[in-house]
Parts: C-alpha cells; sequence; structure tokens
C-alpha cells in the first residue's frame, strides 16, 4: 500500500470516528446537551461538540490500532496454525460472543440476560453481514478473517466502553468503533489494488 492510502485511511478513519461519535452523543447523552440548550449556553454547547467530537477521534484510534494489530497477528497466525486457522478463528469468535454475554452478565447483581445476548446477536449479525460484502467483493476465504475483525477485535477494542459504569459510555463507543472497523475492513482491498 503506498504511503498516501494509508495517511488517507488514517485521516478518513479518524474523522469517521470523531463525526460518528458526536452524532452518537446527541443520542446517549442528550439530557448533557439539553442542561445547555435552555437557556442556550454556545460555549457549553461548543465544549461539548469539541469533547466528544476529541473522544471519537481516541475511539477511531484504537479501531486502527486494532484493524493493525490484527493485520499483523493474522499473519503469524496463518504461519502458525497454516490451515487450521479458519477453525482457530471460529472458536475465538464462539468465546467472544460467549464473553459478551456470560461474563457482562455475571457482573449484574439484579437483572435479565436479555440485554447481553441482544447485544451479541446484533454484533453477530452486523457482522456476519460485513463479512459476507467483504467475501463477495475479494473472494469466499475472506469471509471468516472479516468476521473474526469484526466480532472478535470490536469486542477486545470494547472492553474500556465496557467496564466503566451506568452504560452511556459503552454504546458511545461501540458506534464509532463498529464503523470504523467497517469502513477499514471494506476500504482495504480497493487500497491495495493494483491499477
Amino acid at each position: 500500500m503506498k504511503s498516501r492510502n494509508v495517511v488517507r485511511l488514517f485521516f478518513s478513519t479518524l474523522l469517521l470516528g470523531g463525526i460518528s461519535t458526536l452524532i452518537a452523543s446527541f443520542f446517549v447523552k442528550s439530557n448533557v446537551y439539553a442542561d445547555f440548550l435552555n437557556p442556550f449556553d454556545w460555549f457549553e454547547v461548543l465544549g461539548l461538540v469539541i469533547f466528544f467530537l476529541a473522544l471519537g477521534f481516541v475511539f477511531s484510534l484504537i479501531s486502527q490500532m486494532g484493524f493493525f494489530a490484527y493485520l499483523t497477528i493474522n499473519q503469524f497466525a496463518l504461519g502458525i496454525f497454516r490451515s487450521y486457522w479458519p477453525m482457530v478463528q471460529i472458536a475465538l469468535i464462539a468465546f467472544a460472543l460467549f464473553d459478551l454475554v456470560y461474563f457482562r452478565y455475571k457482573g449484574v447483581e439484579n437483572g435479565t440476560i436479555t440485554p447481553f445476548l441482544l447485544t451479541a446477536i446484533a454484533l453477530f449479525v452486523y457482522s456476519w453481514i460485513i463479512a459476507r460484502i467483504k467475501a463477495k467483493e475479494t473472494n469466499k476465504k475472506a469471509f471468516i478473517p472479516a468476521l473474526f475483525f469484526m466480532v472478535v477485535i470490536t469486542s477486545i477494542e470494547w472492553v474500556p466502553g465496557l467496564r466503566t459504569s451506568g452504560g452511556d459510555y459503552a454504546w458511545l463507543m461501540i458506534v464509532p468503533l463498529v464503523l470504523c472497523n467497517t469502513y477499514q475492513l471494506l476500504i482495504l482491498h480497493r487500497l491495495t489494488e493494483k491499477k
């Protein structure tokens, strides 16, 4: 990949992370915005916009680090596991989904498992769709690695958000992570293809 494309990927993903977090903040943190809209305090609203934009940049950087770490790990794993690597990835996908449900539910004293189950199912279904698109645009062998990246790597990147109390930042974090990971996964083969 040319250095120009690396820079383009970096800044476009950074922008996507910032804008998506800002938009998500209008829904997740609407009460914070409401406090400064009546009466309107433009300085505080501007501060919130800058804060959530910068937070999105951070989430985007986490996504980008995860993406390039995955590209490196995938090459090492192909050398170590060879033909068994797809099966190892499937096992890790199952473990990551189990982890998203069981270990998060285990930490809740009074509550139902349904929200945790729905979160894992939604991530898996979305990841399946994106992996199908990736496989269709490249080749069939790209399906399992794409699914692995979207489920396992996104789950690992999401850990800091999941450890916060209240859950607002968990939801605020997953939006840019999923969007940035999707964008990077689907744009990579376009940036690396030879004209």
